[in-house]
Order: C-alpha cells, then sequence, then structure tokens
C-alpha cells in the first residue's frame, strides 16, 4: 500500500530534528493519550464484563431457573409426571419460601424461609459446595442451615438454637400472634454473595410448611436447566401445559438489573471512547504543525517528481504510526492491568488504607475482570478508525499547497 519512499519520509517525520522539540512533545502526548485511553477502556469494559458474569453465576448458582407455584391450584403429581416426562433435561425440587424472622442472643432481622428436601440433588450440591460448618446428615427435622454472614451477626455457630418467627399467625387466648418455632444451626454455609448469605435460612420442607402453616398443596416446583438461557423459552412450553399456575423466570426477577448493568456499561464505553478522540486530536495538530514546517521541504518533493498522493500518503502514515503503535500498547496494558485487577487492587488498599470495591456493596468479594476478545477487537479498530480520520484532515490539505510559493524566495 505505501511505497519504500513513502515510509522513509514518514520514519523522517517521526524523528524530528533538535529545533523541531514541540513537535516532539505533541507526538509523545498523542501517544500517551491514545494509550491510556485503549489501556482503560480495555480495563474498564474487562471489569464490566467480569462484575456482570460474576454476578449472573451467583444469581444462578444460589437461584432456580424457572420457579411454577400453584396460584389458588393444586399442582398435582400428574402434572410433576408430565414435566418429567417431556423436559427429561431438567432437574425438579419441591421447595417452600417465605419471609420470616429469627430471634437469637436479644437480636432480631428479617429475611427469607427456605424450606427444601435435603435429599435433592441440587440441595446436596449446593451444601456440599458451600458448607463451611456442619454436616449435611444433621440437617433433619427442626435443624437449619444459615449463611456465614448471618451467623456472623448473630453470634451463632453450628449447635446453637435459634427461634424463627413466620408471617402466620396462630390463635391464644392474647389474641393472634405470628407462629414461633425453635430450631437448632445444623451448619453454616458460604456462597459469597453477601446478600444471599445474610438473608437467608433453609429448613426442611415439612419445617418450612409447619411454620407457615401450608399443606403440601402449597408446595412450588423449581426447575434448574443445564442451560439457564433457555429458561424463557421452556416457561412458554410450561405454561401451554397448564396455563392456570404462575410460572415466572430468573430472568423476570433480574431483568430491570441487568438491563441497568447494560446501559451501564454501553455508556462508560462511548465516555471513556471521548478519551481516545481527544488524544486523537493531538495527532491532527501535530501534523498540521509539522505539514506547515515541513513546507520547503514538500515543495522540493514535488519539483523532484513525487506525486501529491504519495507525499500526502506519507504524511498519513505518520500520523497512523503514531495511532496504531498507541494503540497496540494501549491493549497490552491494559490487558497486563485486567488480568493483575485484583492484585493492584489488595495493594492500593494496603498502601493507602483505603476500602476499594467493599464486598457489602457490590455482592462480590473480589474485584472481577473479564477479558473479551470482541471487545478488545472493537476497541482496536475504533481507536485505529479515530486514528486515520486524524491523520488523513491535516494530510488532505498538501495538495492545497502551491509549489512556486514554496521556493520563491529560495
Amino acid at each position: 500500500m505505501f511505497t519504500k519512499i513513502e515510509r522513509l519520509i514518514s520514519s523522517r517525520n517521526l524523528r524530528p530534528k533538535k529545533k523541531e522539540g514541540f513537535l516532539k512533545i505533541i507526538s509523545i502526548f498523542s501517544f500517551l493519550g491514545i494509550t491510556l485511553g485503549v489501556a482503560i477502556l480495555i480495563i474498564v469494559m474487562s471489569v464490566m464484563n467480569g462484575f456482570q458474569k460474576d454476578l449472573t453465576k451467583k444469581i444462578l448458582g444460589l437461584n432456580p431457573h424457572i420457579v411454577i407455584q400453584p396460584n389458588s391450584f393444586v399442582i398435582d403429581s400428574q402434572f410433576i409426571n408430565k414435566l418429567k416426562e417431556k423436559f427429561s433435561e431438567i432437574s425438579l425440587t419441591q421447595t417452600y419460601s417465605g419471609e420470616g424472622i429469627v430471634l437469637s442472643n436479644d437480636k432480631a432481622k428479617g429475611l427469607i424461609l427456605k424450606g427444601v428436601n435435603k435429599d435433592e440433588k441440587k440441595i446436596k450440591q449446593f451444601l456440599k459446595e458451600n458448607k463451611t460448618s456442619g454436616e449435611i446428615e444433621n440437617f433433619k427435622k427442626n435443624h437449619v442451615f444459615i449463611g456465614t454472614e448471618l451467623a456472623f451477626n448473630l453470634d451463632l455457630k453450628e449447635g446453637d438454637f435459634i427461634s424463627l418467627m413466620s408471617s402466620a399467625f396462630v390463635a391464644t387466648p392474647f389474641g393472634s400472634l405470628p407462629k414461633q418455632e425453635k430450631f437448632k444451626v445444623a451448619g453454616t454455609f458460604n456462597t459469597g454473595f453477601l446478600e444471599f448469605d445474610q438473608n437467608i435460612v433453609f429448613l426442611n420442607l415439612e419445617d418450612s410448611l409447619s411454620i407457615f402453616d401450608k399443606s403440601v398443596n402449597d408446595l412450588n416446583i423449581e426447575i434448574y436447566l443445564k442451560d439457564p438461557l433457555k429458561a424463557d423459552n421452556l416457561k412458554k412450553k410450561i405454561v401451554k401445559i397448564n396455563p392456570n399456575y404462575f410460572v415466572y423466570t430468573w430472568g423476570d426477577l433480574n431483568k430491570s438489573f441487568f438491563s441497568a448493568l447494560k446501559v451501564e456499561r454501553n455508556v462508560m464505553f462511548i465516555i471513556l471512547t471521548l478519551i481516545i478522540i481527544v488524544a486523537a486530536f493531538n495527532i491532527i495538530s501535530g501534523l498540521t504543525i509539522l505539514i506547515k514546517n515541513k513546507t520547503k521541504e514538500i515543495a522540493i518533493l514535488k519539483t523532484l517528481g513525487l506525486s501529491n498522493a504519495a507525499i500526502k500518503r506519507s504524511f498519513f502514515l505518520t500520523g497512523f504510526s503514531i495511532g496504531f503503535f498507541a494503540t497496540i500498547t494501549g491493549i497490552i496494558l491494559g490487558i497486563i492491568f485486567s488480568i493483575n485487577i485484583e492484585k493492584i487492587r489488595i495493594f492500593l488498599a494496603a498502601a493507602f488504607n483505603l476500602e476499594i470495591f467493599p464486598s457489602d456493596i457490590y455482592f462480590l468479594e473480589k474485584l472481577p475482570s473479564e477479558i473479551n476478545i470482541n471487545s478488545i477487537l472493537l476497541i482496536f479498530i475504533l481507536s485505529l478508525l479515530v486514528s486515520a480520520v486524524a491523520s488523513f484532515i491535516p494530510a488532505k490539505n498538501i495538495t492545497k499547497m502551491k509549489t512556486f510559493r514554496a521556493l520563491k524566495y529560495e
């Protein structure tokens, strides 16, 4: 695309003379501006991608992909068997959840009481992967598993007793009072998702029905899929089987949250792209000054027979080279920082005694990062495009120069 003479002229322009020190400074700032813009864009996009992926993984790992509620109708065994036959790839379990209050050591906290079948494969797997104390075998009648955060807040440990109060009422001589039962802590779990660990208590299915004064006819069905992204399609098929039940997916519960994440990610991308565009203005100003200072040399090249197009390409290559190598450098720096972002966070937190990325706010224990090849490719192309436009604008003005005026007083 570029001839040898054009590459030679471009390389000489990239090495300005001592008297052209100002041009050197502009070139350096152009290079650093694009480098930092690209690096910051990659780091922010990687953190946003990692945050979305980790949070999605947490939500999918802790919550069912599809929930079927009776909605005043009984979920009979015939419907359950039909689901198992028609959708053999699903994992199905019956649960019951409701709001309640835990009372212990003169402390009280509102939370979710979730009744589960400890013999279900999904429940066994969850407790096995996240259990920090206790044994699954001890998870029997009048026993509960609680999150480590809840245990810490209420000063509880395995073997302690707690009182759980539900939203169901019982009649007493003093009037209707919330139903309350005593349970023993069979163990604790830690998912790394603080909101979950603080606000969930697992009971046996029979205990949950008892404390909420419900029957087996009130049980919900929770469905887990190998591919959670197919939940919406399966939901439509389930509704066709029996439209009387209330069916919702994990996506329905978190739709606004993930939409907000997507919008924030796109806005951050647009804002940070402006850094690259601003840095590209340095290329425009630098090339404009360079062409002005090289008027005599350009005129000589024209008289020697070099075409306007060739001269224009050589100066275009000068600006584009700055943008290209700055982009490559920025990508390398961005990837290195993205890979080591958690180590950098720990170092800065220790060095300046700051709490960066507090887990109680962002729900995650460490700063996530995921390098996405498609995002990097998009940033690379965008940066090169901006650099190309910034280089072309001043280079095209070379064709307007009058050779005889440049050499008039020589």
